[in-house]
């Protein structure tokens, strides 16, 4: 009977025991046990925002909707409550912008908290922050098709009025050449002038006369007489005019037909009715195709974050940050791990002050950086990396907002100078603590981290 009673009461303690447990997971997975802070938005479209809904901050999932009152009137707007972790109040700012964000095309719908400037003032609790309202695909869609099918007119039109051109000019440029050719085989007045060897002679002969019977007046006069009657009767003078006014014309219509070119290229490339050129719409379709290519990765991605994928991809070694907390990166054996390869370099030397007093890469650190990439050699490019920023700055949530400014601005520069993909370049912002067993209890600067699995 002791032995019943015995295995009764192990298996109600053990009971007891998983309970607890579970009920600890669960509270810690909806962060009720950790101190939050309420702020407010106000959206005129929720797009599926509901009661429930995760809060993210700079990327980072930070809370989840508490509660949103409906407007009264069509015109007014829904206020939406949020809860955010106390952790990450430091990177929200009262410049922040609160946007609506879904997982993928047709993930769950979230709110996203976008850090604000480390020059503004931290948003308050109970504060309202500004939103932006959210962008509908099938808009983007719809507008993309329409621009396309404007710039497909546009392109046959101006096709059409430049073969139009073209036919005219190369028919001027015929009858300028067929004139050439009459003018050189000796047709018309003016190819009578140039190939007509018996005119030549009269003349010659003439001139000859008038010199050598100079004593003869009457005689030479009356040669003359006879000249400027023979050249009356062939009128050469008005048949020379009649020429001339043809060239004219000719010139005159070539110079009209480029004019209607310049007018057609004029009007295919001029804004149309709302005021936007060709070259613009053009630029916008582009945009557009751009956006629907960042949708499909954001697709991509959310697919390893899937409940039915996860394992996988976790077990080909794929990870996000946004995922982790400071103190549980601190925690991680991956990025905690003294035998990976780390670049540790003061604040000091790498930032300087900008014109508008926010931090900047001077040129010395911009060395520094280049310095460490070259002593990590290949491995910098295969395996992951992660930008670890800190501050010392006296007051807690400052020190948290420079951190992640200072391992924006590494990581950004990394980018542009060098062939990184975005999705293996993390930061981390950790204030002025660093994982234990580094050999740095405090830091103000980065460290770069390649996270090599061991």
């Amino acid at each position: 009977m002791s032995r019943r009673y015995l295995a009764v009461g192990i298996f109600i303690i053990a009971g007891v025991t998983l309970f607890a447990l579970g009920i600890f997971l669960v509270g810690s997975r909806r962060e009720a046990f950790s101190r939050h802070v309420l702020l407010y938005t106000e959206f005129a479209d929720l797009d599926g925002v509901t009661k429930g809904s995760k809060v993210q901050v700079a990327g980072m999932d930070a809370g989840q909707v508490t509660g949103i009152e409906v407007p009264r009137s069509p015109t007014g707007h829904f206020r939406v409550q949020m809860k955010v972790d106390e952790q990450l109040h430091g990177l929200v700012r009262t410049d922040s912008v609160v946007t609506i964000d879904t997982e993928g095309v047709v993930g769950n719908t979230f709110l996203t908290i976008h850090s604000g400037s480390p020059n503004a003032a931290i948003a308050q609790a109970d504060s309202v922050l500004q939103s932006k309202p959210p962008v509908s695909i099938s808009d983007l869609l719809s507008h993309g098709l329409g621009i396309m099918n404007d710039a497909d007119a546009t392109i046959k039109q101006v096709g059409g009025k430049l073969n139009v051109a073209l036919d005219g000019v190369n028919g001027a440029v015929g009858n300028a050449n067929d004139l050439l050719v009459g003018l050189k085989e000796g047709r018309g007045p003016a190819g009578m002038l140039l190939r007509d060897e018996k005119m030549a002679g009269q003349i010659r002969e003439t001139m000859s006369s008038v010199q050598s019977t100079t004593s003869n007046l009457n005689r030479a006069s009356g040669r003359v007489d006879n000249l400027i009657a023979d050249v009356q009767q062939r009128q050469l003078p008005q048949k020379l005019d009649d020429t001339l006014t043809q060239i004219r014309s000719a010139s005159t219509r070539a110079d009209e037909t480029v004019q209607q070119v310049q007018q057609s290229l004029t009007q295919a490339l001029g804004p149309d009715a709302n005021g936007v050129t060709a070259g613009q719409n053009v630029s916008e379709a582009l945009t557009n195709v751009n956006v629907a290519t960042g949708n499909m990765a954001e697709d991509t991605e959310a697919i390893k974050h899937n409940f039915f994928f996860k394992g996988f991809f976790n077990h080909r070694g794929y990870y996000t940050l946004s995922s982790l907390s400071p103190q549980e990166y601190r925690r991680s054996k991956l990025f905690a791990s003294t035998q990976s390869p780390r670049a540790w370099l003061q604040a000091d030397g790498l930032f300087r002050r900008g014109p508008h007093g926010a931090e900047e890469l001077s040129t010395d650190g911009k060395h520094a950086i280049d310095a460490a990439v070259a002593l990590f050699g290949e491995a910098i490019f295969t395996h992951p990396i992660v930008i670890e920023g800190y501050s010392d700055a006296a007051v807690s949530a400052d020190a948290l907002s420079w951190s992640y400014a200072r391992a924006q601005l590494v990581r950004n520069y990394l980018e542009a100078r060098y062939p990184f993909t975005s999705k293996n370049v993390g930061v981390m912002p950790l204030s002025a603590t660093p994982p234990p067993g580094l050999g740095h209890d405090r830091w103000s600067g980065i460290c770069i981290l390649v996270a090599e699995k061991k």
